[in-house]
């Protein structure tokens, strides 16, 4: 290996999964050779056993859908207001001026702060919970749009004075094209914190979802259920990421060319 040398991609699959294996393979020496109580820690058959068990009889699909849709409606409301607010704070200082103190300052509250004072609210229906993902991701986008589009190459914007362009032409010709590819690695990258502000949203004043699902487990011990709860949030991550991913490389090519 020599630094940043690049790998194929069937190398890059192949070393990915092989971690997985040795993953999985740790996993089961812990737990089958006993190393581990089952109380604390089931084995990956029980596990399996216990995801099927809620799949075919507990109706685990519609927690994972009704996951999946507050993660979705929470992020894509949150990214819908920010990103024009994070344009704006980039692309003009008074703007900036005027919403970085408060902004910065907001991003540091942790969402699951908030919980009390939303069911408080809102209630604990879809309202609450789509807040907690909203208000978790909101202040992220802003400030990291923000920082993306007022580094934007100053030759650029001169040039576009220079040929007749103005501000506003300036901000929809230029910056927002440059920042286009860097913004949208932004909200692939705040779609994955996404998932663990609905997690704790669900773990409180739930009747459904993957959180609710975990917390009533953990009442029953039942550890075979939390892992594969946790393991089906990191594989709707993992299939998101890519296909974010496949879309960013598709819609700007010229950018990862």
């Amino acid at each position: 290996m020599r630094p940043f040398q690049p790998v194929s991609a069937r190398a890059r699959v192949a070393l990915g999964l092989s971690f997985f294996a040795l993953f999985v393979a740790v996993w089961s020496v812990a737990t089958f050779g006993g190393f581990v109580s089952p109380t604390f820690l089931a084995d990956p058959l029980t596990m399996l056993a216990d995801g099927w068990f809620l799949l075919s009889r507990q109706d685990f699909l519609f927690d994972i859908g009704m996951t999946v849709w507050r993660v979705v409606g929470g992020f894509a409301l949150a990214a819908v207001l920010a990103v024009p607010i994070g344009i704006l704070m980039g692309a003009y200082k008074p703007v900036e001026a005027l919403l970085e103190p408060f902004v910065s300052f907001s991003r540091y509250l942790p969402a699951s702060a908030f919980v009390p004072l939303l069911i408080l609210w809102a209630g604990i229906g879809e309202t609450q919970k789509l807040l907690v993902i909203f208000i978790g991701s909101f202040f992220q986008i802003v400030l990291m749009v923000a920082g993306t589009v007022g580094a934007t190459r100053q030759d650029l914007v001169e040039a576009a004075y220079t040929l007749g362009a103005r501000d506003r032409g300036v901000v929809a010709r230029v910056v927002i094209p440059s920042g286009a590819p860097d913004i949208a690695e932004i909200l692939r990258l705040v779609l994955g914190w996404a998932w663990t502000y609905v997690i704790v949203a669900e773990l409180i004043g739930a009747s459904s979802g993957i959180g609710y699902m975990i917390i009533n487990s953990q009442a029953l011990m039942a550890t075979g259920q939390i892992i594969f709860g946790i393991i089906v949030i990191g594989l709707i991550g993992l299939v998101t990421d890519v296909l974010f991913k496949a879309m960013n490389h598709r819609l700007f090519a010229w950018r990862f060319a």
